[in-house]
């Protein structure tokens, strides 16, 4: 393979110098790591028989309309 795009000393320059933006609104809070998200999903849809999604969505509307 001849040559290389850009030389290795230069890698991750651009990351480097780009400012660090803090996460803000809904991002701000970190997630959960998806292990427990699935486990309080299948406690919440499974065992307890409600809906997983926003308690406010139309799926859940439509869902307890039946």
């Amino acid at each position: 393979m001849p040559g290389s795009h850009g030389s290795l000393t230069k890698a991750g320059k651009v990351r480097t110098q780009t400012p660090k933006v803090q996460r803000r609104g809904v991002n701000a809070r970190p997630k959960k790591i998806p292990r427990v998200r699935y486990r309080e999903n299948y406690k919440k849809r499974i065992i307890k028989g409600e809906y997983g999604g926003q308690t406010g969505s139309i799926g859940a509307k439509r869902r307890y309309r039946k």
